[in-house]
């Protein structure tokens, strides 16, 4: 309910501020929305099979598609009535999707742990303290360094930047002796967490905007290919997950994604849109899809039964700090680049900072693609057929019954 009501309320933003905490949580919701239905579809499949594959195939699809048709609607919601039009129709989607969810969604019978004293006490704050600090100073230092009168020599950046990589740094020790940390370390020993994160879609849809002088709908419209892609990644996905080598489809997909952003980083504005950008949208996908549906699946079955929801917040913050970070780093590449343009391929072109983030996303998926090797993931769902999971809901209680 907390995203229907929080678009309404940007539509009306008058300043900047407004929008950005007003949009913060609506992100707020999204982010406590997530894990439960992770956690949800970890339950109702508790083991693996194939419906399970299918299943988390088709909650991955929901990425791209809603990424792409979330910015047809507001393109054309924008096209017709204005920008705040957008946020208005976002409303009306989430209201209905919150109705629609009351009706069909299983009620969780698993057994809670009851919210107490002593619950709270164990809660991590300084975990979230430190984490929210650390990389917010970190991330402003980066991203206000080029704007800064003096550069990254500049008083605050150097006190954001100090300040943030030693609140990071003090998280990863805190987390290691806590007895119930936010982000538990351990899971970092395992090779098979690793997973990428790029951040290259947010410069893509920029570049199309400004320089191609798109409007919005016209910019999802570019974008649609990913949408179409992903549905396509996602049913072979499931498909294939109980029938080839994980390890295989992570290493499709980081090699894709390496050649994606080599795409996007030789890209000229001088060049077609099916050139270099349709082909690049193509491989993302494939490298995004792919990596999410292993990830997500061997996340989901590493936890017991009671803690699907915890697999899925972990999963997800880990996510986000990773972008967070990773889009502070491109911003300030961005921005160097902007400021201080540079001979060679790019000489004289406007893409030449975009081309220097998507240089630093291939130089990111070229180093995932040297991991893969040392992971150790198999199949996965690759229960025989008779001893697949059904569901079924009866007087809204989940129930398991084999077929």
């Amino acid at each position: 309910m907390g995203w229907g009501r929080s678009p309404p309320y940007s539509g009306f933003a008058k300043k900047p501020l407004t929008l950005d905490v007003l949009n913060g949580f609506m992100g707020f919701m999204s982010a406590a929305a997530v894990p439960p239905a992770q956690g949800m579809l970890g339950i109702v499949y508790d083991k693996p099979s194939k419906r399970k594959n299918a299943a988390f195939a088709c909650f991955a699809a929901g990425n791209p598609l809603g990424l792409v048709f979330g910015m047809i609607f507001s393109g054309i919601a924008t096209q017709l009535f204005g920008w705040r039009a957008s946020f208005w129709l976002l409303s009306i989607i989430y209201a209905i999707i919150a109705i629609i969810a009351f009706f069909i969604v299983p009620i969780d019978t698993t057994e809670k742990t009851k919210l107490s004293w002593d619950v709270w006490k164990r809660f991590d704050v300084v975990g979230v303290i430190l984490t929210i600090a650390g990389t917010g100073m970190f991330s402003a230092a980066l991203s206000l360094a080029s704007d800064a009168p003096n550069g990254w020599k500049t008083g605050y950046v150097l006190a954001f930047l100090v300040v943030g990589v030693a609140c990071i740094i003090a998280f990863v020790f805190w987390e290691l002796y806590y007895d119930d940390p936010l982000i538990p370390m351990g899971i970092f020993k395992d090779r098979n967490f690793s997973h990428a994160f790029p951040t290259a879609n947010f410069w893509i849809s920029l570049y199309i905007q400004r320089d191609w002088k798109a409007n919005a709908l016209k910019t999802a419209v570019y974008l649609l290919p990913m949408a179409i892609g992903g549905l396509a990644v996602n049913v072979v996905a499931a498909l294939v997950l109980h029938r080839v080598s994980n390890k295989l489809l992570v290493g499709i997909g980081a090699i894709s994604y390496t050649l994606a952003f080599l795409l996007y980083a030789l890209n000229k504005t001088s060049y077609s849109y099916w050139a270099m950008l349709f082909p690049g949208m193509i491989g993302a996908v494939i490298g995004a899809d792919f990596q999410a549906n292993v990830t997500n699946m061997y996340v989901i079955s590493s936890l017991s039964k009671s803690q699907q929801s915890i697999a899925g917040g972990l999963f997800q913050t880990v996510t986000k700090l990773c972008v967070t970070i990773g889009m502070a780093i491109s911003t300030a590449i961005f921005d160097g680049v902007s400021m201080k343009p540079r001979g060679g391929f790019h000489s004289g072109d406007p893409i030449q900072p975009y081309s220097a983030v998507f240089w630093f996303s291939t130089a990111c998926a070229g180093l995932s693609i040297l991991i893969v090797p040392w992971l150790t993931i198999g199949t996965q769902g690759h229960a025989s057929t008779t001893e697949g999971e059904a569901t079924e809901k009866k007087d809204g209680i989940i129930e398991l019954r084999k077929v």
